[in-house]
């Protein structure tokens, strides 16, 4: 009887693992034809306008947000970094240091992420109440193509200004590393300069941007998705729903930036 407890618990796990990975598969899948269909209708008729509008409000609007961050995480990877190499006689090498981890790996990720917290949420949240209150039906109904209507001027709109964002971010997180290292810690201005130009290769700055457009796919594809089939929750509806969704918009892409981080650096290494 006991082996029988255990064979049908084991039996249940194993079915409830299947059901889990299923679904996942099943979500993947409509996520991907989700992200090609906006991504073809970024080149319908008549967008520019509509893609512009964007830009301005995920690029443009989130500029002080982006330089403020950055700003702070220059300094306070100056500061660290400035502490560990003063232990080994390598100050010499800070602007080399605080170079390269902004540029290839801090520069894109944390400006992907205070996008996605400010621009991202926004977008969530203002689809998912234009499908509440039946606006995109009414679209539908209209002969208006929802997706090419919202997702893919979103989605273009991203692409266009993550990589700029990510630039801003990497500009002022040098000046950051810059007031710490060589204002506040006396190293030499020339020297800074020198190491943070020297270690800095075009195969670091592109590997940069190319993360800085995968980050804005996942963002704008996750956000947009999330919104788009708010109706379709099962663990509640209405107002509540479209709050559901904005959590889970943004935690996912958090994550998903994190996990293609480690698989885009796997690859351009």
């Amino acid at each position: 009887m006991k082996n029988g407890f255990m064979h049908n618990s084991v039996m249940a796990f194993l079915n409830s693992l299947g059901k889990r990975f299923i679904e996942f598969i099943q979500s993947l899948g409509k996520i991907s034809a989700f992200l090609v269909f906006s991504v073809v209708g970024i080149f319908a008729k008549k967008q520019l306008q509509n893609i512009l509008r964007h830009v301005y409000y995920i690029g443009v609007r989130s500029i002080s947000i982006v330089m403020l961050v950055g700003l702070f995480t220059g300094m306070v990877l100056g500061l660290q970094l400035y502490y560990t190499l003063v232990k080994f006689g390598s100050t010499g090498v800070l602007g080399s240091a605080i170079g390269l981890t902004l540029v290839r790996e801090l520069g894109p990720v944390l400006t992907a992420i205070m996008v996605t917290a400010r621009a991202g949420s926004a977008m969530t949240t203002e689809i998912g109440i234009q499908r509440i209150t039946e606006q995109i039906d009414a679209l539908f109904t209209m002969g208006v193509n929802p997706r090419r209507y919202l997702v893919s001027p979103r989605i273009a709109a991203s692409i266009i200004s993550f990589p700029i964002l990510t630039g801003l971010f990497d500009l002022v997180g040098f000046l950051g590393g810059y007031i710490t290292g060589v204002v506040l810690m006396g190293l030499d201005s020339g020297a800074y300069f020198y190491r943070l130009q020297s270690s800095i290769t075009l195969v670091d700055l592109n590997g940069g941007f190319i993360k800085s457009v995968v980050f804005a796919l996942i963002v704008s594809t996750a956000c947009c998705y999330n919104g788009f089939y708010t109706h379709l929750r099962k663990d509640s509806f209405g107002a509540k729903a479209v709050g559901l969704s904005t959590t889970t918009a943004v935690v996912v892409s958090c994550v998903w930036i994190l996990i293609s981080d480690y698989i885009v650096t796997s690859f351009l290494m």
